[in-house]
């Protein structure tokens, strides 16, 4: 793996910009997919803190597509070789609040290329650097892990899970179904077939359903947050350690800190074991 992974360390520096503008109906739609009954979104509101991933989306022609439903390897994103592509957490920080109606601009970076060994075998990680502005004012930075992974092995055990509280201060329950899962993929424009495609999920990465996003997961730790919180969230880093399905009732959990300033937050899957862990630092 030496030889290629000397060939992606080329990527490293590689950046591109997007522009574009922080809609309402994005905001509305995520609400009602998230359950929520706020009220229609106008000129001004505040974007929630997590909500900019409806933005800056990648529209690639379908003929550029892998099998997947991923855009083909390469471009921005270096030409990893290992076929599954995860999203493996990050580290956001919200400076200021987006508002609907402004204009954005999101400027990224590859800041590194780093292979690893995992139980499953070959891993590269990818982190990628946004930062993005909202009238010309940085709003928002964020660290992005993407990892690659080698093919599932029919039969394969899944990784043991570790087991997370069982109560929390601030918990909610979520039973989620394929269209909740139809609704964010179409919303954020992820075209990833182990989110929509049983067939798929099943015969090809030998899932046992379909799998819940991580950036769900992620924004529904925020959203409790946002609920519970007497002030908002500035700092998030997060962590995917386990994958959740569409047919399994799972949690969204958060204790807060002693002191006020910071929460732990983590969504359980049905068996009580730890999905998607972070830590909220309060402003």
């Amino acid at each position: 793996m030496t030889d290629t992974f000397n060939d992606l360390r080329e990527w490293v520096g590689k950046t591109e910009s997007r522009t574009d503008v922080a809609a309402a109906w994005p905001v509305a739609a995520l609400a009602a997919t998230l359950d929520r009954r706020d009220r229609e979104p106008r000129a001004g509101d505040p974007v929630p803190p997590g909500w900019h991933w409806l933005y800056f989306l990648e529209a690639k022609p379908a003929c550029e597509l892998g099998a997947d439903g991923h855009p083909k390897r390469g471009g921005f994103l270096p030409p990893v070789e290992l076929p599954r592509r995860m999203w493996a957490g990050g580290r956001i920080e919200f400076r200021r609040a987006l508002e609907v109606g402004e204009a954005l601009r999101r400027d990224s970076e590859i800041v590194s290329v780093e292979p690893k060994q995992g139980r499953s075998g070959n891993l590269v990680f990818v982190t990628v650097r946004h930062t993005v502005s909202a009238s010309g004012e940085v709003a928002i930075v964020e660290e992005h892990d993407i990892v690659y992974r080698e093919a599932a092995k029919p039969g394969g055990a899944p990784p043991p899970g570790k087991p997370a509280p069982r109560t929390a201060p601030w918990q909610r329950a979520v039973q989620p179904d394929s269209v909740l899962l139809f609704r964010f993929s179409a919303l954020t424009f992820n075209g990833h077939r182990i989110h929509y495609d049983l067939e798929y999920a099943r015969n090809e990465e030998h899932y046992p359903a379909l799998v819940v996003h991580g950036p769900l997961q992620t924004i529904l730790m925020l959203d409790l947050a946002r609920g519970n919180a007497p002030r908002p969230v500035k700092r998030l880093e997060y962590r995917a350690l386990h994958p959740v399905f569409h047919t399994e009732r799972f949690t969204v959990n958060g204790a807060p800190g002693a002191d006020g300033t910071t929460a732990e937050l983590w969504t359980a899957n049905a068996e009580g074991n730890y999905a998607m862990s972070g830590t909220a630092h309060f402003g």
